[in-house]
């Protein structure tokens, strides 16, 4: 056991994030998102959605200060209406751990997000059931 540690995150997740360096990727994904078939790197988070594995990474991982959006939600297929209900929950745990608040983060087209995602140093599987429920961080400097 650890303090400090939020206990969503596993023992392999917290691996994962102190090996990554300054600019690579995370990326959580729902539970319809590919990620087996285009992780580097996969960490399974059954049993958990993304706001609250979210909340839990951002407490420990710093978010990229050297860019403009370090925080890539996936655009909504035109035509779909479906609406990411998710989203305004992403921007609120951002708003909570980065000063820029909305301001830091972005979308990406549907395939561009991805294309950024299986280069991306780490991909989280959970079992998050919203649609377009995925999210890449870009991490930044511990100061």
């Amino acid at each position: 056991m650890l303090k400090g540690i939020p206990d969503i995150i596993s023992p392999e997740l917290l691996k994962i994030l102190h090996e990554m360096g300054h600019g690579d990727d995370l990326v959580i994904g729902d539970s319809n998102y590919p990620a087996a078939s285009t992780a580097r790197r996969l960490v399974r988070a059954d049993g958990h959605g993304l706001s609250e594995l979210l909340d839990a990474i951002l407490s420990l991982f710093p978010l990229d200060s050297y860019i403009e959006k370090p925080v890539l939600l996936m655009q909504v297929v035109p035509g779909d209406t479906t609406p990411p209900a998710v989203h305004p929950r992403v921007k609120e745990i951002v708003r909570k751990h980065d000063s820029r608040g909305d301001e830091a983060v972005g979308s990406l087209e549907r395939f561009e997000f991805y294309e950024r995602a299986k280069a991306a140093y780490a991909i989280v599987a959970t079992t998050e059931k919203s649609a377009y429920g995925c999210v890449i961080l870009k991490k930044g400097v511990v100061r």
